[in-house]
């Protein structure tokens, strides 16, 4: 057994375990729509229109999802005011701002290699036949 199993072996959580409740909350993370969400929302405090502008194509029912599972696993807060129309804003827990700063961190790095994609796109294309 490695030293990186043995550490992980160690926790009380595995997400490598069918059983896992961390399996769950890694699936909300990493999502299409969570991932986007937490990134969207890692600048400050939105609304949830202005959050479903910015994570351009997720739809009212999808965002409304994510967000409820995002904040039942205490990454996103919601802040509902009792105006007229009523305001609900929504924003990252410092659980939420962590686990976004990591997610960031992925995004910019696949953003980065984007051309590296793109091109090996185009060789696999070249040699097994566009999909």
């Amino acid at each position: 057994m490695t030293a990186t199993t043995q550490d992980h072996d160690d926790l009380a959580y595995n997400v490598f375990a069918k059983a896992c409740p961390s399996r769950g909350t890694l699936e909300h993370v990493t999502g299409r729509w969570g991932g986007l969400t937490l990134g969207a929302l890692y600048e400050g405090s939105l609304r949830f229109n202005e959050l479903r502008r910015r994570v351009d194509g997720v739809s009212e029912k999808m965002l409304s999802q994510t967000l409820h599972a995002l904040e039942r696993d205490g990454l996103v807060h919601r802040e509902a005011q009792a105006t007229n129309p009523p305001r609900v804003d929504y924003e990252l827990t410092p659980l939420g701002h962590r686990v976004a700063e990591r997610l960031l961190a992925l995004i910019h790095c696949v953003e980065g290699a984007m051309d590296d994609v793109l091109a090996a796109r185009a060789r696999y294309d070249e040699t097994r036949g566009a999909l």
